[in-house]
């Protein structure tokens, strides 16, 4: 899909396309008609064009010149992927795509497939001034030659052994929400969404079990599921009962135009344009207001959270088994794509284990250095004695869903002072935001400076959020919450999972990040508090690497933290490996 040879021919041929159609630009982003972050291959339009491969991006092709817009995980990426004489590169948050459009002639006229933008962005890229087209047909699937045909997989129940609640009750509870609003129906547009309501998954993308679909819930608490019959057997008939309708995806548009004087609730953050301007088209009204789905799903249950804490545990030998490995094996012939197949196939081993939840992050020197690398046959390399390994990785489970970094020393030598200190910092960040304590109704934006004070203090700094939001056997990156500078201000709350991960990175040299994932739940009441406050419980069960730790830059309080980790680490990871892991795992959670 990538061959570098071959995409002047296809700019090119993408120009010409927008020539016939008499348009002077497209908008290219990097997603599908579900908006999600992982997309099929039939829907890889993006890397297709440009040879960019990571999960966030937007390209604007003129007549004469063409962007590719990246945020800061992936600058270094884009760069290496795409060919400077064919794409200038941007920063998508400080040199937004409508910045660039604002210096084109107001007649210029730049097409957009209203299936893969939101209203709100276009609306955004509308302040530019230019005149957005959207169209009816995307023209770079009208000349992607050999273009990979959609998922056609079946679809399959969730059982509520993992669930934890019927799909009835979910549907119940959401309808209760429509009819509390006075609104008569929802569009599910997002699969994750459809996924939790009716406890189903599926195999359509490679590392989140998803059957991309989309739904039409009504206040009655019926359900229309927009998904080709021929995916759906017995079984899953049976499972998702009479209240739900199947219907085929071409249906949705005429199912839309049967809504005339109905009050819809749509969510503009995951709704194509498409979908809200079919329906006022037909005479509904439309309101903006948050998916009925997307806290519920974001809040565990009971049965997910120690889903939850089982699959992290399974996750746990594994990992132990691969830092054991890795701290013997020779280092001779040992590249960046077999270290990361030995932790799959470690994976592999445990109860529940399906895929991996992303490719793996596995970064030797200064391939560590690129926030979202993706080692390939191309860019493979061997892993040297005496630098830094970045290893970020995580497991889709039934039970649940991980996502964990650790920064290795290679040795045998001494790692550097001034790499001590920098891993160092950015420990202690990682143990900071993991020990706060917040009150109800925080959010993450409130919180992410927490994990840069160490860093911040000497002058550095990264360039991306500190924590996403992970699912239940769905996305490894989940809403609405986040901990981020850019993050909206979700409020946190109990039963929510995140990520805590900060990092550094030195271009050419080497990458730091550190990853646990941690669960909001209540915190103890303490005299005289005058509120609820909330904490964190640390999923995650993985030593940090002691050859990178600078303990004398530790407060008490920090190296306190590490110790009780590794003790906690040892003591319920110990017990289920074998005999050369829980030797090696004795060492590396020895107290500092």
């Amino acid at each position: 899909m990538t061959n570098p040879s071959d995409h002047p021919a296809r700019l090119g041929a993408l120009r010409a396309e927008l020539h016939r159609r008499g348009l002077d630009g497209l908008l290219v982003p990097r997603g599908d008609a579900f908006l999600g972050e992982y997309v099929p291959d039939s829907a890889e339009r993006l890397a297709w064009l440009t040879g960019f491969t990571g999960s966030a991006g937007l390209a604007l092709v003129l007549r004469e010149r063409a962007f590719l817009f990246v945020d800061g995980r992936y600058t270094t990426q884009a760069e290496r992927e795409t060919d400077p004489a064919l794409w200038q590169l941007r920063h998508l948050i400080e040199q937004p795509p409508a910045e660039t459009l604002r210096g084109e002639p107001r007649e210029t006229r730049v097409g957009y497939d209203p299936w893969l933008h939101t209203e709100p962005a276009i609306e955004k890229l509308a302040t530019s001034g230019v005149e957005l087209v959207a169209l009816d047909s995307n023209p770079i699937d009208a000349v992607w030659t050999g273009r990979p045909a959609p998922p056609a997989g079946p679809a399959v129940p969730h059982p509520t052994a993992f669930a934890g609640v019927e799909s009835a009750a979910k549907r119940e509870a959401a309808a209760k929400l429509l009819r509390d609003a006075g609104e008569d129906a929802t569009v599910l547009a997002d699969p994750h969404s459809v996924a939790w309501l009716l406890n189903m998954r599926g195999g359509d993308l490679a590392f989140t079990p998803l059957a991309l679909a989309q739904a039409l819930l009504r206040a009655d608490g019926t359900v229309e599921l927009f998904l080709d019959p021929a995916r759906a057997d017995a079984a899953l008939r049976a499972h998702l009962g009479n209240a739900v309708a199947l219907r085929p995806p071409g249906e949705l548009g005429a199912a839309l135009d049967g809504l005339a004087g109905a009050k819809l609730r749509l969510d503009p953050d995951v709704t194509p344009a498409w979908i809200a301007r079919r329906l006022r088209a037909a005479g509904a009204e439309v309101v903006g207001g948050e998916d009925p789905c997307r806290m519920p799903r974001a809040c565990k249950n009971p049965t997910e959270q120690d889903g939850a804490r089982a699959a992290h545990k399974r996750d746990a030998v594994a990992l132990a088994r691969l830092l054991a490995w890795f701290s013997r094996v020779p280092r001779e012939g040992l590249t960046e794509m077999g270290a990361a197949a030995k932790l799959v196939a470690l994976r592999g081993e445990g109860a529940h284990f399906v895929a991996e939840s992303f490719p793996a992050i596995a970064g030797a020197g200064e391939h560590g250095a690129i926030v979202h690398y993706r080692a390939t046959p191309e860019t493979d390399r061997a892993i040297h004695p005496d630098e830094v390994f970045l290893l970020d990785s995580g497991a889709q489970y039934r039970d649940g869903t991980t996502d964990v970094t650790r920064t290795l020393w290679t040795g045998p030598g001494a790692a550097p002072a001034e790499l001590r200190e920098r891993y160092t910092r950015v420990l202690q960040g990682h143990l900071a935001l993991a020990a706060t304590r917040f009150p109800e109704g925080v959010a993450g934006p409130h919180l992410d400076a927490i994990a840069r004070r160490a860093l911040w203090a000497a002058g550095l700094d990264y360039d991306h959020g500190t924590g996403h939001g992970i699912g239940s056997f769905l996305s490894v990156h989940e809403g609405p919450a986040g901990i981020s500078r850019s993050a909206k201000p979700v409020p946190l709350k109990a039963g929510m999972i995140l990520s805590d991960e900060p990092g550094f990175y030195e271009p050419g040299a080497y990458g730091i990040r550190i990853e646990n994932l941690l669960l909001v739940r209540p915190a103890a009441g303490r005299p005289g508090q005058r509120k609820p406050f909330l904490e964190f419980e640390v999923l995650t069960r993985a030593p940090y690497e002691r050859a990178l730790i600078a303990v004398e830059m530790l407060s008490p309080a920090e190296r306190a933290q590490v110790d009780a980790y590794h003790a906690r680490v040892l003591a319920e990871v110990g017990p289920a490996v074998d005999g050369a892991t829980r030797a090696w795992l004795e060492g590396a959670c020895a107290p500092l």
